[in-house]
């Protein structure tokens, strides 16, 4: 392998962990309900807790980060990571277990940020795309591989194991990036002020709503995905980890498709993707009346539902770079601030429907969402013409 590849599979295998460590929790939710001693859905507040938490604390620690060595910032903030998930393995208490999940997110997202722009730097100009869309990828390889790892450990064990296992993979992971990583990438020292006059230009402010937007009609849904398939389809547990592989493995598929899209027409034909989505989760209720149409809706939505991400992570990127180059380690945090955000809308808004309609309602505000992302990428398409126009 060239030393590229490495570096490539080096910064998967950090999304990789990030996921490990960031789903694990929506696979054993109700695991952990009944250890913790809490209903499911003051667990699944974790899923909320962790998201608003990763989408404040990202961009304050990546505007900072921005006067360090990116290296070293990195490794600094792994080895918070680290420590953070090795005290959720130990948590007895649903207090202390919320600490620990506070403090993994408010390092996540400027993790992520700084693995996309070390992706930015080192790539070929022409395998950018694809690069960024395996880093996403590495969320769907967790999804397919560590998940349902977890939830087998979790069953035959305890979940406590599960977040053991996941600080061996860091521990690995570190040691990893040490060896193969450059350690003086340049960068432009700012102010805060000339990093935040980023957030004020249109095709970004926009671009985040379309963000926010998906995320949040993914996991207007996701957020209760091991009930909907045991509790509303009747699969049992054994059957539960071979479908959690299979929607997994359809994710992975997804960002491969996005880094396609990326390549291509990229934010040009997202339309279309919303406007199937919207169909798709009308039709929610009606297709969780069996095993066969819900799990057949549930593998379709996640293809398609995530296309976006590629698409809008490049559009941060050559916007930041051609414009606001000082900028350049905000806008890689761009995508993971307001994805959180978004997830953090969608799982609120998948408790308060559980708790009025049920699950086979949850698709429904998952189309609310997907039905402003469809408004939103119009919009910002419109932008981005109209600043090319100006430009030529």
């Amino acid at each position: 392998m060239t030393k590229y590849r490495w570096q490539a599979s080096a910064l998967v295998l950090v999304t990789f962990m990030l996921g490990c460590n960031e789903f694990m929790v929506v696979g054993v939710l109700s695991d952990i309900a009944k250890s913790l001693r809490v209903t499911v859905a003051t667990a699944g507040y974790l899923v909320t807790i962790f998201a608003i938490v990763y989408a404040i604390s990202t961009p304050i620690i990546t505007i900072l980060a921005n006067r360090f060595n990116r290296y070293k910032t990195l490794m600094a903030l792994l080895l918070v990571f680290l420590i953070g998930n090795t005290w959720s393995g130990f948590a007895t208490s649903y207090g202390w277990f919320l600490v620990t999940r506070m403090l993994t997110a408010a390092v996540a997202g400027a993790i992520e940020s700084l693995v996309i722009l070390f992706a930015n730097d080192i790539a070929p100009r022409h395998r950018r795309a694809m690069l960024i869309s395996w880093i996403a990828a590495g969320f769907s390889i967790a999804s397919v591989i560590g998940v349902p790892i977890g939830v087998a450990i979790s069953t035959a064990s305890s979940w406590h194991m599960a977040f053991h296992l996941i600080s061996i993979l860091s521990l690995i992971t570190i040691i990893v990036m040490v060896f193969l990583l450059p350690r003086n990438l340049p960068q432009t020292s700012s102010t805060i002020k000339d990093q935040l006059i980023l957030l004020a230009d249109k095709r970004i402010y926009l671009g985040a709503l379309l963000i926010l937007f998906s995320a949040a009609a993914l996991y207007a849904y996701y957020t209760y995905i091991r009930p909907l398939l045991t509790t509303t389809l009747g699969f049992n547990t054994t059957a539960l980890n071979w479908l959690l592989f299979i929607l997994g493995l359809v994710s992975i598929f997804g960002n491969r498709l996005s880094g396609l899209v990326a390549e291509h027409r990229g934010l040009k034909i997202m339309p279309g993707f919303y406007v199937a989505d919207i169909i798709l989760l009308l039709l929610f209720p009606m297709a969780m009346t069996t095993k066969v149409t819900g799990f057949t809706l549930l593998l379709i939505l996640t293809l398609i539902v995530t296309v976006v991400n590629s698409p809008i992570q490049i559009h941060f990127l050559d916007v930041a770079e051609a414009d606001y180059p000082q900028a350049i380690l905000l806008a890689s945090s761009l995508n993971a601030i307001f994805f959180n955000i978004g997830i953090s809308v969608g799982s609120a808004t998948a408790s308060l429907v559980l708790a009025q309609s049920g699950l086979t309602q949850l698709g429904l505000g998952g189309a609310v969402f997907s039905g402003l992302a469809l408004l939103t990428t119009i919009v910002l398409n419109r932008a981005i013409a109209r600043h090319r126009a100006v430009v030529k």
